[in-house]
């Protein structure tokens, strides 16, 4: 449902103004709403007559009037008297614009919030003078600093309801600084306010002498000085056009940090594949040179590369981003179900999406008394810090280095059910893949009949044949072989990986995850096939480095072998065979048949 908050003119905001985005969050009905629609009002940013008519409303229904009303995003939401949504809204002061995210306060929907709160520089966090602190203030507070949201104001609100007594607003700062210093949050400043009459929101009251709200807020530091920083742009999507003329690849995302330019020299991780900007391209806009954080856009480069959604494109000058598989993290978890060992789950970070493992609970933490305990799973509304792995290495920041692209969701059945940061990439230990494998062959039921025995029968040991490079001529090239092996006698098979889409993956609904698991079922099979003794051929266009060493894991202990056709430009997959892309079937075919006499997979003789 399309909000009724915003205002058209306010939504088209002036791109050279600086803009920052702010989080407000607290415990359910300790006044967020009423501290934006305050916002909002004395800034003059609501549509012409809103404020107006919301009040008439109110006297009509015999309501009194709140500046939380003009928030009311949902049409239901009145009717509950809980803000049930994230909804987002603009306001602007002298001196910028602002993004402002109402993240929800009840237990139900901490999910909004960690997605609301994703892209957040800054933070809001009010409390209700009268009530005091609450577990939902620390579970805020924790999550906020696990975002890696520096810049937060603590506003102490309905100071109307403690007399406007500043012994109260003392004795919450105290204690809530000192919550806050324990879990490393240090650059925090406290307001007392009250919302509903406005007190200290934009205009300071005669009891108080610090800075007001608005204040507060146009002091806060802006990431546009994060264009300052290395590139990152992670990978959302890629166009090709091919009507009238059109032969642009466009790679569309956004730039969560860093500039980049026309002629920049990128390469893209974890693929390791590079290249030179060729132009920086806008939808119905005019040419342009550069784009910079915060800028949705698109590039061409200069060569012809076979690029995935999920990369990051960063300069080759700039510092990289880290690629991993195993991510040490602090998580915090909302799934009705816990957090388990063994099972997989959905990674998202900034583009990404990627299966996960939970493979160690390091601790977890309770977010009220910041006490810990061992724990083999994750339970609901738990802290943890704990250890992730995915399918295959990703591109990624530490938090304390680039937030944008240190922070993830978990999806568990199509539903968000955990959120958290990167603190460290772990190394060293053997991988769930690897792990697999093992308890594989440990139960694997072997044949009374040798490799040996079948490969004098059928005068060829068995061998997986991976064709990667060009799509078309890979393709091309797995059949022609598998139809020469054939014609001589030798026990060969071609896997389409079509088939695999149509037949085993069709279970996968994902789109972006089909290609993972198509790799991993195919590996699957080739194990089982080549222990028959045949010859299994497929061809799995422009593969990389991490989808080989996959694939060679889970078909040992057999063996692989990897023809590339055409130039391997900016890949650092290293082939077996290699085939220009021009060479004739018969060609290609002599050179892997070539290869495969002189590796004695193919026995020129038999007894």
């Amino acid at each position: 449902m399309k909000s009724p908050l915003r205002n058209p003119q306010s939504e088209i905001r002036n791109q050279s103004r600086d803009t920052l985005n702010i989080v407000v969050v607290g415990h359910v009905d300790h006044g967020k709403s009423t501290v934006i629609g305050r916002l909002m009002a004395d800034t003059n940013t609501l549509p012409l007559g809103k404020l107006e008519q919301v009040k008439a409303r109110c006297r009509q229904s015999a309501r009194p009037f709140e500046y939380a009303f003009l928030l009311d995003a949902l049409a239901d939401e009145q009717a509950q008297g809980i803000t049930i949504d994230s909804a987002r809204c603009f306001f602007r002061t002298s001196r910028r614009d602002y993004i402002i995210i109402d993240a929800p306060g009840h237990l139900e929907f901490l999910k909004n919030m960690i997605s609301g709160a994703s892209r957040a520089e800054a933070a809001l966090l009010v409390i209700d003078a009268h009530e005091g602190i609450r577990e939902n203030s620390r579970r805020h507070g924790y999550m906020l600093s696990m975002l890696g949201i520096r810049q937060i104001v603590v506003l102490v609100n309905k100071m109307d309801l403690v007399g406007y007594d500043l012994g109260v607003f003392e004795g919450i700062r105290r204690d809530y600084a000192g919550f806050l210093a324990d879990i490393g949050v240090t650059s925090i400043d406290f307001v007392p306010i009250c919302a509903r009459d406005g007190s200290n929101i934009s205009t300071r009251a005669a009891w108080y002498s610090g800075l007001t709200v608005l204040e507060q807020i146009d002091s806060f530091s802006s990431e546009k000085g994060a264009q300052s920083g290395p590139l990152r742009f992670p990978v959302q999507d890629i166009y090709k056009f091919t009507e009238h003329g059109d032969d642009r690849r466009i790679v569309a995302g956004t730039v969560e940090s860093g500039a980049i330019a026309v002629g920049d020299q990128v390469v893209l991780l974890p693929s390791g594949k590079s290249s030179r900007v060729k132009t920086v391209e806008g939808f119905g806009q005019p040419a342009r040179d550069r784009a910079g954080a915060g800028e949705a856009t698109g590039l061409t480069l200069s060569d012809d590369l076979y690029i995935r959604p999920g990369e990051i494109m960063c300069r080759i000058d700039d510092v990289p981003p880290l690629v991993a598989s195993r991510l040490r993290v602090s998580l915090f978890w909302m799934g009705k179900a816990p957090m388990i060992r063994g099972k997989k789950y959905k990674l998202k970070l900034a583009t990404c999406r990627v299966s996960v493992e939970l493979r160690e609970v390091i601790r977890v933490l309770n977010a009220d008394d910041l006490c810990t305990q061992q724990k083999q799973q994750v339970d609901r509304h738990d802290v943890a810090e704990c250890v992730l792995e995915t399918a295959k290495p990703i591109a990624m920041d530490l938090i304390g280095d680039l937030p944008a692209t240190a922070r993830f969701v978990v999806v568990d059945h199509y539903e968000i059910a955990g959120g958290g940061t990167i603190f460290a990439a772990v190394s060293g230990s053997r991988s769930a893949l690897c792990d697999h494998v093992a308890r594989r062959e440990s139960g694997w039921e072997r044949s009374e009949i040798s490799p040996e025995t079948r490969a004098m029968r059928y005068r060829h040991r068995s061998k997986f044949i991976v064709v990667s490079g060009a799509p078309d001529a890979s393709n091309a090239v797995a059949k022609a072989l598998e139809k020469a092996l054939f014609e001589e006698g030798y026990v060969a098979y071609y896997l389409g990986v079509s088939t695999i889409d149509h037949g085993l993956d069709a279970d996968v609904i994902d789109s972006a995850e089909k290609r993972e698991e198509g790799v991993r079922r195919m590996g699957e099979l080739a194990r089982i096939l080549t222990d028959t003794g045949q010859i299994l051929i497929t061809a799995l266009p422009d593969m990389d480095r991490h989808e080989m060493a996959q694939l060679r894991t889970l078909n040992a202990p057999n063996e692989i072998l990897v023809v590339w056709v055409g130039d391997a430009v900016g890949n650092d997959c290293q082939p077996d065979v290699r085939l220009a892309v021009d060479a004739g079937r018969a060609e290609a075919v002599a050179h892997i048949m070539s290869h495969l006499r002189k590796e004695d997979i193919i026995l020129d003789y038999s007894i």
